[in-house]
């Protein structure tokens, strides 16, 4: 990390083969000096929170823990926001002979069982426009970044910024990823 270290959280354990856990995260966010033992979650729900640049990041954030925190508890893949490709083990060995991903940070990650990397895109106007204007370069620099992410292995979904503040957010939301456990077989607990 070359700046902002202060504002960086690392996860520094191995992944298992079921992927990454929100009660993993907690457990060790719980062991970071000045964290409150007895409200970790809260507390890393907040910092991961704050790292949000939009209503509809917050949105889509706020309403994955409402929904699916209490149905698959201990089960729940940790949604984790703002991640930095370039420092994940398997985008590391890839790309050991040729230059970085071009698009590097994301809005969201998860680390699912057997190794499936999904990946959570909210677009606003910078995606496909620039100074305010449409932009085919733009838009071909992000389908670009994206077949590069998915030679990478990792699986792409976006959602237009509009479509995550609009009243039909939270059904859209749960939809999503009903449909995303069902392709991935991960189910509620009991």
């Amino acid at each position: 990390i070359l700046s902002n270290a202060s504002s960086c959280l690392v996860y520094d354990r191995p992944i298992r083969r079921d992927g990454l856990l929100w009660s993993e995260l907690v457990e060790r966010w719980r062991g970071v000096p000045g964290v409150d033992p007895d409200e970790p979650a809260r507390t890393l729900g907040l910092r991961l929170r704050a790292s949000l640049a939009s209503d509809a990041e917050r949105g889509l954030f706020d309403t994955y823990f409402r929904i699916y925190r209490p149905k698959l508890a201990g089960a729940l893949p940790a949604l984790i926001p703002q991640v930095y490709l370039h420092y994940d083990p398997a985008v590391v060995k890839l790309l050991r002979h040729r230059a970085g991903l071009p698009r590097q940070r994301m809005d969201f990650l998860l680390l699912l069982p057997n190794n499936q990397r999904v990946v959570i895109e909210v677009d606003g106007s910078q995606h496909f426009s620039r100074d305010g204007k449409p932009s085919l370069t733009a838009y071909a620099e992000m389908v670009a970044a994206d077949r590069d992410l998915r030679l990478a292995g990792y699986e792409i979904y976006r959602f237009g910024s509009n479509e995550l503040v609009a009243e039909s957010a939270g059904a859209l939301i749960e939809r999503f990823f009903d449909r995303l456990w069902e392709l991935h077989k991960i189910t509620e607990t009991d």
